[in-house]
C-alpha cells in the first residue's frame, strides 16, 4: 500500500512539472507572439487580396489551403532552421532578425510608394495572363504561400529571439505553440473578413428583424473601408516593428547612437505631459521608430528592385 501511495506522489509530482511547463510555454508563447505583431497584422492584411476575383464558394478551401501550407512553413521548415540557430549559431540570430526587420520596412514602404507614385506598379502581369479559374487558384494559392513562408520567418524568429534561454524542447514547445496559434489567428481572422461581406447579404436577404437586416447591410457598406483601415494599419505596424527590430538590433551590437537619442527625446515628450507620461513615451517612440522604418524602407526599395528580385527571377528560370 505504501508503494502505491509512493507512486500516486510520483505521478501527482510529474504532473505538476508538467503543467508548470505547460504554463512556461503558454507564456512565452504569448509574449513571443505579442513581439510579432507587425508581422501578424500584415499577414491577417495581405493575404485577402489573394482571394480577388474567385466565386464565394472558393474562397474558404482557399484560406485552408493556405493556412495549411502556412502551417508546413513553419512547423516543417522554420522551426528546425529556428532551433538549429539557437544551438549552433545563436549569434546568428540578431543579424537574421535585423534583416527581417528590413523586410518589413522595405513591405511598408513600397505600399507607401504604390500609393505615392501608382503609374509604377502596373498589377500582377503574372497572374493576369492566367485564363483558367483551377490553374489561377493554384498560382495564387502558391503565391500566397511564398509569401506567408517570407513573413513566418519573420515571426518565428522574433518569437525565437523573445525566448530567454532553456532547453531545446522548451524552445521548440513555445515556437510550435507560437506558429500554430498564430495561423489560427490569422487565417481565422482572414476567414472572417473575407466572408463577412457574404454573412452581411445573407442577413439582409433572410433576416426577420428589421435590425438584423439594418446591420447586415452595416457590414457589406463598412467591409471596403474596414479593409482600408486593415491595410493602413498593417503598414503601419510594419514600419513601426521593422523599424524598432533594427534600432534595437543596432543598439545590441554596439551602434546605440540611434536608439538614444529617440529614447531621450520620448522621455523628454513623455515628461511634458505627466498625466500619460508612459503613453505618450511609447508613442513618440513608435513613432519615431516608424519614421526610421519609412526612410529605411525607401533606401532599400532600389536594392530589391534592380538587384534582388532580377535575381530572384532569373534563379527562378533557372530552376523552373
Amino acid at each position: 500500500m505504501s508503494g502505491l501511495i509512493a507512486l500516486l506522489d510520483d505521478v501527482a509530482a510529474i504532473a505538476k512539472v508538467a503543467a508548470a511547463s505547460i504554463d512556461d510555454v503558454a507564456g512565452q508563447a504569448a509574449k513571443a507572439g505579442a513581439k510579432a505583431a507587425g508581422a501578424v497584422i500584415d499577414d491577417a492584411a495581405v493575404t485577402p487580396k489573394y482571394l480577388h476575383g474567385f466565386e464565394a464558394s472558393r474562397e474558404l478551401p482557399i484560406v485552408w489551403r493556405i493556412a495549411k501550407g502556412s502551417i508546413k512553413n513553419k512547423l516543417l521548415f522554420l522551426l528546425p532552421a529556428g532551433l538549429l540557430l539557437s544551438s549552433f549559431a545563436p549569434w546568428l540570430i540578431m543579424p537574421l532578425l535585423m534583416l527581417g526587420g528590413a523586410y518589413l520596412c522595405f513591405e511598408g514602404a513600397e505600399k507607401i510608394a504604390h500609393v505615392l507614385w501608382p503609374s509604377a506598379h502596373h498589377g500582377d502581369k503574372e497572374h493576369a495572363e492566367i485564363d483558367d479559374p483551377a490553374h489561377l487558384e493554384e498560382a495564387k494559392a502558391a503565391g500566397a504561400i511564398k509569401t506567408d513562408f517570407i513573413l513566418s520567418a519573420e515571426i518565428m524568429t522574433i518569437a525565437l529571439a523573445a525566448i530567454p534561454p532553456s532547453t531545446i524542447w522548451m524552445e521548440a514547445a513555445t515556437l510550435a505553440t507560437v506558429g500554430v496559434g498564430i495561423t489560427v489567428a490569422v487565417y481565422g481572422s482572414v476567414a472572417l473578413i473575407v466572408k463577412a461581406d457574404d454573412i452581411g447579404l445573407h442577413m439582409v436577404e433572410t433576416g426577420t428583424l428589421a435590425a438584423t437586416r439594418a446591420l447586415g447591410r452595416g457590414i457589406v457598406k463598412m467591409m471596403p473601408s474596414f479593409l482600408t483601415l486593415l491595410t493602413v494599419v498593417g503598414t503601419a505596424a510594419m514600419l513601426w516593428v521593422g523599424g524598432s527590430i533594427v534600432i534595437h538590433g543596432l543598439d545590441t551590437l554596439g551602434f546605440g547612437w540611434l536608439y538614444h537619442e529617440i529614447h531621450d527625446v520620448a522621455v523628454a515628450v513623455g515628461h511634458s505631459v505627466p498625466q500619460a507620461e508612459a503613453a505618450v513615451e511609447w508613442a513618440v517612440t513608435a513613432f519615431l521608430d516608424g519614421i526610421f522604418g519609412i526612410v529605411l524602407g525607401m533606401l532599400v526599395i532600389p536594392f530589391v528592385t534592380h538587384v534582388i528580385a532580377p535575381l530572384r527571377s532569373k534563379m527562378g528560370r533557372i530552376l523552373g
